[in-house]
């Protein structure tokens, strides 16, 4: 067999493992994990709306010490690191291979799943790290873990330029997942037919409203990142947790928090939605 059969007997093998009942549990546990956080994340920006949060980070840092203060906490780490490890491989199945769908297989579509392998990639890696004992690697600070690299980014040259572009980059993700939010199109993901109308009806509940929420909060980061580049102060770029916080400081005070927990928490149980109902 020459060199050229190997190849492609490889990359068939690795296409049918991409598409594989293991790859497709992986990816739907990977969605479980992430409404989990998402649902701690908004439950912590509620106790932050009411009473400042008794010290807790409203982040994924602060979901995972969460978790770890439970009883088995240790254990229900190691799952979730694991099923978001699983989620980091279906995005690189995806980046290699293409999506579901008609349009799954188009430059863009790969290039993003890719950027969201490496984006779950490095939470598996984070939080896995803490279960083994790491403890400053998943529940540090996502303020300060954003105020050390935009310092450390506005040293270089060319690094307001460099954070400036970031946090447009940021305003941009997050205006594009309100608008994908608003206009449902996530629909073309999901098997929408298996779907009761109760079911579709509290799918698009969740997935509209967790899915503005969040583009809104990725927004609100980026702009203060922007803000942090113009005026040169590592200081003005905020993290998660920060990010939350700001929403107190507005005329609606903490009830505008409180509506953006209540999204993020939104947003969790429309990722469970998606482990169900998800076209792998």
């Amino acid at each position: 067999m020459n060199a050229n059969a190997l190849s492609m007997n490889a990359r068939g093998q690795a296409r049918r493992a991409a598409r594989s009942k293991t790859m497709d549990v992986g990816a739907r546990a990977g969605f479980v994990a992430r409404g989990v956080i998402y649902l701690l994340v908004g439950l912590l920006a509620l106790r932050i709306a009411f009473s400042d949060g008794g010290g807790k980070q409203a982040d994924r840092g602060g979901a995972i010490a969460e978790i770890a203060e439970k009883p088995f906490g240790s254990v229900l780490l190691w799952a979730l690191g694991v099923a978001l490890a699983g989620m980091a491989l279906w995005r690189l199945s995806e980046a290699l291979f293409g999506q579901a769908g008609p349009d799954g297989h188009k430059a863009s579509k790969r290039a993003m799943a890719a950027g969201r392998f490496l984006f779950y990639a490095f939470v598996s890696y984070s939080v896995l790290s803490y279960a083994a004992g790491a403890q400053s690697s998943g529940s540090g600070s996502s303020d300060q873990q954003t105020d050390d690299v935009t310092a450390r980014a506005l040293q270089w040259t060319g690094g307001q330029w460099i954070v400036g572009i970031a946090g447009a980059g940021v305003i941009c993700a997050g205006l594009w997942m309100a608008y994908r939010a608003v206009t449902r199109r996530y629909h073309k993901h999901l098997k929408m037919g298996e779907m009761t109308k109760k079911v579709r009806q509290a799918v698009d509940v969740t997935g509209v409203f967790g899915g503005t929420v969040r583009g809104a909060v990725f927004a609100t980061a980026g702009g203060f990142a922007v803000a942090a580049a113009v005026q040169h102060e590592p200081g003005r770029a905020k993290g998660m947790d920060d990010t939350l916080r700001s929403f107190t400081e507005t005329p609606a005070g903490p009830w505008l928090l409180v509506l953006i927990a209540l999204g993020l928490a939104a947003f969790g149980l429309f990722s469970w939605a998606n482990a169900r109902y998800r076209k792998i």
